[in-house]
C-alpha cells in the first residue's frame, strides 16, 4: 500500500533521513521504532507531505503522492498527532467532524459515524458538547483516534499517539485500539519509541537509528534474528516479556499439553493468555501448559 525509494530529509546540515526504502503491506500496521532523533516521525510526516522530502519516491497504492495536491492527499489519510492534536475552540463534536466537513458529507452521516465511533471508543455520547480542556488525557486521545477514524480511509498515520498518557491508560486504549474493526481494512504506520507497545500493536516493526533503517521484520523476527548488534541491545533490556508478547497461541499450540478455556483462547498473545490464566487459580495447570509451551518453542526459535 505504501512504497518508499530512495528517501532522504534533511534540515540544514542535519540529515533526518537519509535513503531509506521500505513498504507498508495492505492491512497491516507498520511500527516505526526508535529513539528520539532517529527520524521515524519525518518519515511518517513525509507520506502525507506534511514534510517535502529533498529526494527519492513515495507511492501509495501505486500512485506517487506527488502527483495529488497535499490538501487532496490529505482527505484520503487519516492521521492521528502527538497530545491527541485536537483543536482547543472546537467542541468534541466539531474536532471528530473536520473531515467530513470537508468531505461535504450530510450532518445526519456526520452524527451517525461519530455516535458509533465514541461507542467503539468506550467515550459515553455526552462528551460531544464538551471542549478538549474539558476531557482528561485517554479521552483527548480516544477523540483523536475518532477524528482519524471518521472517514475510513485507507491509510492511518499514527505519530506517538499514546505517548503522554499514564500505563493504565494507554494498556486500556491499546486493547481498544487492538479491536476496532476499521483496522482490518485500512494500512496503518505508527510511530513509536515506546518498546512494548511497538511490539502489541505492530505487525511488523521498522527499527531506525540517525536517519537510517537498521531492520524490518516481524516481532519475533526482531528478537530471534536481529541484523546487528544494534537490533539486539535494543530490546535486550526487555527482552523476555517482549518474547512471550511476540509468541501468539498458534505458534505454541504444535507443544501444548493441556486444553485452554474458551476465555483464554482468543489472548493476542502468550503474555495475555498468562495473565488471564494466572488471575484463576483454578487454572494452574493450564498455566504450567503454557510455560512449558512456550519454552519448547523458544529453544527452537533460539537453536
Amino acid at each position: 500500500m505504501i512504497t518508499l525509494s530512495g528517501v532522504s530529509k534533511s534540515f540544514g546540515t542535519h540529515k533526518a533521513v537519509n535513503n531509506i526504502s521500505l513498504q507498508a503491506n495492505d492491512k497491516e500496521i507498520l511500527v516505526l521504532l526508535g529513539t528520539s532523533g532517529c527520524g521515524k516521525t519525518t518519515t511518517l510526516k513525509m507520506i502525507n507531505r506534511l514534510i517535502e522530502p529533498d529526494a527519492g519516491t513515495i507511492l501509495i497504492n501505486g500512485n506517487d503522492i506527488r502527483n495529488s495536491k497535499p490538501e487532496a492527499l490529505r482527505k484520503t489519510i487519516g492521521f492521528v498527532m502527538q497530545h491527541a492534536g485536537l483543536f482547543p475552540h472546537y467542541t468534541v463534536a466539531q474536532n471528530i467532524a473536520v473531515l467530513p466537513a470537508l468531505l461535504q458529507w450530510d450532518s445526519k452521516k456526520t452524527k451517525n459515524r461519530t455516535s458509533e465511533l465514541l461507542e467503539k471508543l468506550n467515550l459515553p455520547q455526552n462528551i460531544v458538547s464538551r471542549y478538549p480542556h474539558e476531557l482528561s488525557g485517554g479521552q483527548q486521545q480516544r477523540v483523536g483516534i475518532a477524528r482519524a477514524l471518521i472517514a475510513n480511509t485507507p491509510v492511518l498515520l499514527m505519530d506517538e499517539p499514546f505517548g503522554a498518557l499514564d500505563t493504565l491508560t494507554k494498556a486500556a486504549i491499546h486493547n481498544e485500539f487492538k479491536s476496532l474493526d476499521e483496522l482490518t481494512n485500512k494500512t496503518t504506520v505508527l510511530v513509536t519509541h515506546d518498546v512494548q507497545e511497538a511490539f502489541e500493536l505492530g505487525h511488523r516493526i521498522c527499527l531506525m537509528d540517525k536517519g537510517q533503517i537498521v531492520q524490518t521484520g516481524t516481532p519475533a523476527e526482531m528478537l530471534y534474528h536481529p541484523a546487528n548488534d544494534f537490533v539486539k541491545d535494543f530490546f535486550a533490556s526487555s527482552r523476555l516479556v517482549l518474547e512471550y508478547k511476540s509468541a501468539t497461541l498458534q505458534d505454541i499450540l504444535p507443544f501444548l499439553k493441556e486444553a485452554l478455556p474458551p476465555e483464554v483462547k482468543g489472548a493476542a498473545n502468550v503474555w495475555q493468555a498468562l495473565q488471564l490464566l494466572s488471575s484463576e487459580n483454578k487454572y494452574s495447570m493450564q498455566y504450567d501448559a503454557v510455560m512449558q509451551a512456550f519454552s519448547q518453542y523458544r529453544k527452537l526459535q533460539t537453536a
